[in-house]
């Protein structure tokens, strides 16, 4: 892992820089880490440069002070790139890395080539998630992480992939228990707060590819396939849950390559 520290807020960021070509901004989900696409990773970097960062509050990446909104993911991921050199990059984020993608395509379009959703959605939490977010919140503060993240990621995987792959899912628990409470709570907050993006969607001047799982309880494809538009790709991953990185990398992978071989033409 690089470590780079961002010159405009004092964090260090954990990142992976591998391959060559277009660069390709990869953000992992909530209380995953970078790890989450190391089945993607070996595929993808034959196509593309992959920048694979630790999300603030996240792996082995520093932990934010509050307030930390959405928007600050956003601003400190752009940061990077720049720091980088990099001028423009294709984000593709993951649940939470989707949030912080469409905040990104928002406020910081310029250093956006194309983007897309992996198991995400533009629609804010509504009352009942809302809700959850607060219960999840008191979890961790209560009994930490590790009860949490036993409770949480079972739930990633597609109901009939928790036994099959019982080996995948006790290795996103491990991920998980490395998330800091701090940043577990932190990210809660953000998430809790973000509001309706539905409209960075409908008026996306870039090419934008949204995935979703047939099978995953917490996100419903029709959640991620919100907005219809000629310059907005729908992939559809059959047999998986929310976690297609782990439960399906190679056809996560050449979907995704494909997107992006569409983007080099």
């Amino acid at each position: 892992m690089n470590k780079m520290k961002l010159t405009e807020r004092s964090i260090e960021i954990a990142y992976k820089d591998e391959g060559d070509g277009i660069p390709v901004l990869l953000l992992h989900g909530f209380c995953g880490s970078s790890s989450y696409w190391d089945a993607v990773v070996p595929f993808l970097q034959q196509h593309c440069r992959l920048i694979v960062p630790d999300l603030p509050g996240h792996g082995q990446s520093g932990v934010p002070k509050t307030p930390y909104p959405i928007e600050s993911f956003a601003d400190d991921m752009a940061q990077l790139l720049k720091q980088l050199n990099i001028g423009k990059a294709v984000w593709l984020g993951h649940s939470l890395g989707g949030y912080v993608t469409l905040a990104a395509a928002e406020r910081h379009s310029d250093c956006v080539a194309a983007f897309g959703l992996i198991h995400s959605t533009a629609y804010p939490d509504d009352e009942k998630g809302r809700e959850n977010r607060l219960n999840a919140i008191q979890t961790v503060l209560d009994s930490g992480v590790v009860p949490f993240v036993d409770g949480l990621i079972p739930k990633l995987f597609a109901p009939e992939h928790v036994e099959s792959m019982s080996g995948k899912v006790e290795e996103a628990k491990k991920v998980g228990y490395a998330t800091p409470p701090e940043g577990a709570v932190l990210t809660l907050e953000a998430m809790r707060g973000r509001p309706d993006r539905n409209a960075v969607l409908e008026h996306a001047s870039c090419p934008v590819v949204l995935v979703a799982g047939e099978n995953d309880q917490i996100i419903k494809p029709d959640k991620t396939f919100s907005v219809q538009s000629p310059s907005i790709r729908q992939i559809l991953l059959e047999k998986v849950g929310h976690m297609s990185m782990m439960e399906s990398p190679n056809d996560l992978a050449d979907k995704l390559a494909s997107f992006i071989k569409t983007l080099q033409d």
